[in-house]
């Protein structure tokens, strides 16, 4: 890839137009897994479980345009919070940038393939069951390790 097409790299975060902001996003869909913040601590614990408008083989919202409608707590990154959400993966376009730092060697645009964060296992496909197919009620007992999302796991528990 050209120099000049790696815009992520010569223009300034908070500079990025619309498109090139929606092209930061890996689609890893893991922002899209729900947390639970301890209430003494603060420290946020990660779960298997995704919201139910997550499209779990294509790791995309299936109400995008609408989902602060539908998920009034569906929390917008912006370029003024980007490096200050703790609950997003380290692996995060978004975080990345914001924070200075290279877009991972898998990154759909560093390969120029849609499918790479899928390939390179760093998605939740295969790995979330969606919160539609369990009690809420009963979270805790799906929390999982802070590399779940990142590291070779078999989809023991996840469903299609």
């Amino acid at each position: 890839m050209s120099n000049e097409n790696r815009f992520w790299e010569n223009t300034p975060f908070d500079e990025l137009n619309p498109k090139q902001w929606e092209q930061i996003c890996d689609g890893c869909a893991q922002c899209c897994a729900h947390k639970l913040q301890d209430d003494e601590t603060d420290e946020i614990f990660l779960t298997n479980i995704v919201c139910q408008h997550l499209d779990m083989k294509k790791c995309q919202c299936s109400v995008y345009g609408n989902r602060h409608v539908h998920v009034p707590d569906c929390i917008k990154i912006t370029p003024e919070n980007a490096n200050r959400l703790n609950w997003i993966p380290d692996t995060c376009g978004y975080r990345l940038l914001a924070n200075g730092k290279p877009l991972p060697e898998w990154h759909p645009l560093v390969t120029g393939e849609q499918e790479s964060t899928h390939l390179s296992n760093m998605s939740v496909t295969g790995k979330v069951i969606s919160e539609t197919d369990i009690d809420i009620d009963e979270l805790e007992d799906y929390l999982v390790e802070d590399d779940y999302f990142s590291r070779l796991c078999s989809s023991i528990g996840a469903q299609d």
